[in-house]
């Protein structure tokens, strides 16, 4: 395996962030598994606006029908199961996709190598995973470049470092100094090598699929892995209404295993999908019924994710846009979709257009991020490094949606209402017309009250001058350093990791390298 440098950034600050760092590190250890939701999600339509756009959604079904192209697998199953199949063109009626997914468990566990991280998925539980898929990466003092294998370890140790991620992710960043075709195998090992949290394998093709589970089975084992989910697969539609043979191919793979399935269709409003929020809606609910229903099909009871990924675009220029308000819109309906058929719901979280880590890509991040939380989102993709509308995955941005990862902890809790979140003894002893500052209530709860971002610099205008007037981005460029720098790997079994290892080195072998 390549060696990661533990020094990927240099930049002049210190102080505060490297002990935000160091606190970070010891408190991966202690963080929640995941998140248990406190507060509801909100309800944008009524049910006569959700029983509308199921019904559009069964139309299209009905009267456009989608296609599976090279997978006669797949059209069998759906023909066995009582479906109109056109050739490759699948047509349902009103409510039977509905009905094939009926048995995708409500819930279910991810089981991670280290059973204290092992992550709920569906219910009221949220869980926050890293940006998935980026060729680019970038940081403050490299600027963008092609992501290498050190860069995916690099992450994997970022992602395993914080206690406000609960998954390890899956493609954080492209490897692209190794093989496409072997490339997988080093990152499946790096999440089971690098950190001990849930984690995704690989899906652009069956057989990388296939090597996937076939590493995680190393990990878990035989046994055990038959009858839990230990390892994720994202697969996408190939929207508009289109299934291919590689996803659907890798999509049968992880359900065959038992392991879970995100099924996520990728529409882009304007391109891939229509201008308007109530299509785009009504045309993702469909493209991801099809395929939660296959691997129904294939493995009744197997885990699946209803997967949600909706954007604008500038319609003059036919860039893509991202951390708009109309996707947030429609990650609220997708939400109450999601819950109606019994599924846990994916969305994605810190989305922006923007090409560095500033003003526009947190605003637009947050609104993002905001819609994912609120929609009742159950595994949240993409919450922390997402830049240029995915195609960079940025060290500083990591750290800087990492604060917004954590707020969102406080968020979902909601407000206590306990008699001693009142305060009364407090005003009993403060009176009026005096401050709260030096109460016995205040003393009491000042290490917990406030959740305090680990890059937010709340000094006077003096201090953060005298300091070195320090922007964010140059805060979180020495966080990611003096996090890598205090980084730790966790224990894996030396049978286990010997294995894993003897596994990589005889498929790559079986392999001529392909780059492309």
């Amino acid at each position: 395996m390549t060696e990661v440098d533990a020094n990927p950034v240099r930049t002049r600050g210190g102080g505060r962030a490297g002990r935000a760092a160091t606190r970070a590190a010891s408190a991966a250890k202690q963080g929640p598994a995941f998140i248990r939701r406190e507060i509801a999600p909100y309800e944008l339509l009524n049910a006569d606006g959700l029983d509308l756009v199921e019904a559009k959604a069964d139309q299209m079904l009905a009267e456009v029908g989608i296609e599976i192209r090279d997978d006669e697998e797949a059209l069998s199953l759906f023909r066995a199961a009582g479906v109109a199949v056109d050739g490759i063109t699948l047509r349902f009626q009103p409510g039977q996709v509905r009905e094939l997914c009926s048995t995708a468990p409500r819930e279910f566990t991810q089981h991670a190598r280290n059973a204290s991280r092992s992550v709920q998925v569906g219910g009221n539980n949220v869980v926050l995973s890293p940006t998935y898929g980026s060729p680019f990466v970038r940081d403050l003092e490299g600027g963008r470049r092609y992501g290498t294998i050190a860069d995916f370890q690099n992450f994997v140790k970022l992602a395993y470092s914080t206690p406000w991620l609960h998954h390890s992710g899956g493609t954080v960043c492209e490897p692209t100094d190794v093989p496409v075709n072997k490339r997988h195998l080093d990152m499946v090992y790096a999440h089971l090598r690098y950190s001990d949290k849930g984690f995704m394998g690989s899906v652009t093709a069956p057989e990388r699929a296939a090597d996937s589970v076939a590493m995680a089975r190393l990990a878990f084992g035989d046994e055990f892995t038959d009858a839990n989910c230990v390892i994720m697969g994202n697969v996408n539609v190939n929207s508009p209404l289109v299934w291919d043979a590689t996803m659907t191919g890798a999509l049968k793979t992880y359900a065959r295993a038992n392991q879970c399935v995100v099924v996520t269709p990728f529409i882009l409003g304007g391109a891939m999908g229509p201008v308007t929020t109530a299509g785009a809606v009504a045309q993702a609910h469909a493209e991801t019924l099809v395929g939660v229903a296959l691997t129904q099909l294939v493995r009744p009871g197997a885990p699946a994710i209803y997967g949600n990924f909706l954007s604008s675009m500038a319609l003059r220029s036919g860039s893509p846009t991202f951390g708009t308000p109309e996707p947030a819109l429609g990650s609220l309906i997708v939400g109450q979709l999601a819950r109606r058929v019994g599924l846990p719901l994916r969305c994605s979280g810190a989305f922006t257009s923007s090409k560095v880590p500033d003003g526009q890509a947190m605003q637009e991040s947050a609104v993002s991020m905001l819609s994912a939380l609120l929609c009742g989102a159950n595994f949240i993709l993409h919450s922390a490094g997402w830049l240029e509308g995915g195609l960079a995955m940025g060290y500083e941005k990591f750290m800087m949606d990492l604060d917004l990862c954590g707020a969102a902890h406080t968020y979902l809790k909601g407000v206590s209402l306990d008699l001693d979140q009142f305060a009364i003894d407090g005003f009993a002893e403060v009176g009026p017309g005096k401050h709260f500052f030096g109460s016995q209530h205040t003393l009491r709860h000042y290490e917990t009250a406030f959740y305090e971002p680990a890059l937010s610099d709340n000094n006077s205008f003096e201090q953060w001058r005298d300091a070195g007037e320090t922007t964010a981005e140059q805060r979180a460029a020495v966080m990611v350093r003096e996090t890598l720098t205090h980084y730790e790997a966790p224990p894996i079994d030396d049978a286990v990791d010997q294995a894993l290892i003897e596994f990589v080195a005889r498929r790559k072998q079986e392999m001529n390298d392909q780059w492309y």
